[in-house]
């Protein structure tokens, strides 16, 4: 078989494998980011950070921007209303950290970013689309890239939206396969970003949406005719999917899911990176909500959920992990 697992390009930057952590919104810090680039992710995105925040000196905004070592290839992904802002914010980006890669954000689904005329909005209007990223392409020596969806309603703009993103400058573009009316409900449609990984012809397309398995990966490559796959939520709380897509490329060869041991372990790994980069309080917290995700599928997943849910402390998660303390 052809090893499909090879490098590709976004601008000057290589990308080692086909497979992308896409951006999520109170997941993808630096904590689980780092997580998933040494279980295999190629290319890792930043939960998407306002340009208004950037701007006004945001305290949270600007410790979102943190990169850790190792990170590399990484993409810091923006959201806004305007493409003077979303330069100034982009251009801040460039000097002030250590990003291969800006993304905007042209996708996301959630009202209170739509409401500010950002994410999903801008799908009603092709030449919109070309002028923002025109703008924020000027003031980059860096690669610009896009995430967007289908469609506001429907497809019918999927194609010539993306024909104005690659004819104005950007060097990769990332679809999910749902419209924003959509939101995270039915299929992923897969026909239109067929039609979208056709129409491009200058720069990569990364397929997104619905990619659970490694055949759903393959598939996204081999007949959707994708680059490179982004995986979101399917990585949450298996992370390891990333070193089993790219085997599974390479040979063909599908890798075992790690047992509940294993994962256990990577999900005490994310919250001792969690309570590094935001304390104990916070990271406890958070915690809270990601450990589900890892937990799904488990027998006693319900009440384990249950009991981490109502923990307070890193000592109290640890207990209910039963992490050997030879595990650190």
């Amino acid at each position: 078989m052809t090893n499909l697992n090879t490098p590709f390009m976004i601008g000057k930057i290589q990308i080692p494998n086909r497979t992308v952590l896409a951006p999520m919104a109170g997941v993808t810090n630096s904590a689980f980011r780092t997580i998933a680039k040494e279980l295999g992710a190629g290319l890792v995105v930043m939960e998407m950070v306002s340009d208004k925040g950037i701007q006004y000196n945001n305290e949270k905004t600007l410790h979102m921007l943190h990169i850790d070592e190792g990170e590399n290839p990484v993409s810091i992904q923006l959201f806004g209303s305007d493409a003077d802002s979303l330069a100034r914010a982009a251009e801040f980006i460039q000097e002030n950290t250590r990003t291969d890669i800006v993304d905007i954000n042209m996708g996301c689904p959630v009202n209170k970013i739509v409401k500010n005329e950002a994410g999903a909005k801008w799908l009603k209007d092709p030449d919109k689309i070309y002028s923002i990223i025109n703008k924020v392409q000027s003031v980059l020596d860096i690669p610009l890239t896009v995430k967007m969806r289908t469609g506001w309603a429907d497809s019918s703009l999927a194609v010539e939206n993306a024909l104005a993103a690659e004819s104005a400058g950007v060097a990769a573009l990332a679809m999910h396969g749902r419209t924003r009316e959509q939101m995270y409900t039915g299929h992923a449609d897969l026909e239109t970003l067929h039609d979208v990984a056709q129409a491009l012809t200058k720069i990569p397309f990364i397929a997104n949406g619905d990619i659970r398995t490694v055949q759903d990966a393959k598939q996204r490559i081999e007949e959707v005719g994708a680059d490179a796959v982004m995986v979101g939520r399917a990585a949450m709380g298996n992370p390891y999917i990333f070193n089993q897509i790219n085997h599974y490329l390479e040979t063909g060869e599908v890798l075992p899911d790690l047992s509940f041991e294993d994962k256990m372990k990577i999900a005490y790994e994310h919250l001792t990176r969690l309570v590094n980069l935001k304390g104990e309080y916070v990271a406890i917290r958070e915690f809270r909500g990601l450990a589900p995700h890892y937990l799904r599928g488990t027998a006693g997943a319900a009440k384990l959920r249950g009991t981490i849910s109502q923990a307070q402390s890193l000592a109290e998660i640890e207990e209910l992990l039963q992490i050997e303390k030879s595990v650190r």
